[in-house]
């Protein structure tokens, strides 16, 4: 079981476009314990997507500072964010990025031939994460042949493949229906209790962030208001 704390302090984005600075993040503190499942909520624009950049290492602050665990992201290069987003995080989107050549199992083995590793370890691990999803009976079949939560569970599966410190959703149940959206919320429980995941999941459903031990409300760049969600067990508060 693997899980890390995150942690800014004072960060802050601000993108240009020609010569106009676009703030988007202002002065930002957020503390996330381990194994903690958190949603995120806000208006569109008002910096969710890129504080998940940010955490994930896909971006690093304009000012301030991120930590993830032992990784300082503002502090490393590029190619230092790549190769530790690699090891340390999983990215779960709206819409899956399935390869649609390529089998359930192929798509899921991907992010494992960034690593040293033998094909029988791959194969073995590609096995586990279909099977924790409840799709080990579809590793053969393509994207085309599988449903939109099914799909979606292939994307999971790619995402905690490489036993990642922690998961970032960007809105995981925009695309699906609201049974759909359930099995799959169910599913990032399970990460979070079972396997003692650290998630931080992005969302504009309130019944999706209901499924969070803790939920969180930006607005404009700034957090508006952090709440302890009572109806969810926290592993964070053991």
């Amino acid at each position: 079981m693997s899980s890390t704390d995150i942690e800014l302090r004072d960060v802050s984005k601000v993108y240009h476009k020609d010569r106009i600075e676009i703030p988007v993040l202002d002065g930002l503190d957020l503390k996330i314990e381990p194994g903690q499942f958190v949603a995120l909520m806000g208006p569109s624009g008002s910096g969710k997507s890129t504080l998940l950049h940010l955490i994930g290492g896909l971006d690093s602050p304009t000012s301030g500072s991120v930590r993830v665990g032992e990784a300082q992201i503002e502090l490393m290069s590029e190619r230092e964010r790549t190769s530790w987003r690699s090891r340390h995080v999983g990215f779960i989107f709206q819409m899956y990025h399935l390869v649609p050549v390529l089998t359930a199992a192929q798509n899921v083995e991907l992010p494992l031939l960034l690593f040293k590793m033998s094909a029988s370890e791959r194969k073995e691990r590609v096995k586990t994460a279909l099977e924790i999803v409840g799709l080990g009976d579809r590793t053969d079949h393509r994207p085309n042949q599988l449903s939109g939560g099914q799909e979606q569970r292939v994307a999971i599966a790619r995402a905690i493949v490489t036993d990642p410190d922690a998961i970032l959703a960007d809105e995981p149940t925009g695309d699906l229906d609201s049974k759909t959206s359930e099995e799959i919320l169910e599913l990032l429980n399970l990460l979070n209790t079972e396997f003692g995941k650290t998630i931080l999941m992005v969302t504009h459903d309130p019944r999706a962030a209901n499924h969070a031990a803790r939920i969180l409300h930006l607005e404009k760049g700034e957090l508006e208001r952090d709440e302890m969600n009572s109806a969810r067990f926290s592993p964070a508060a053991s």
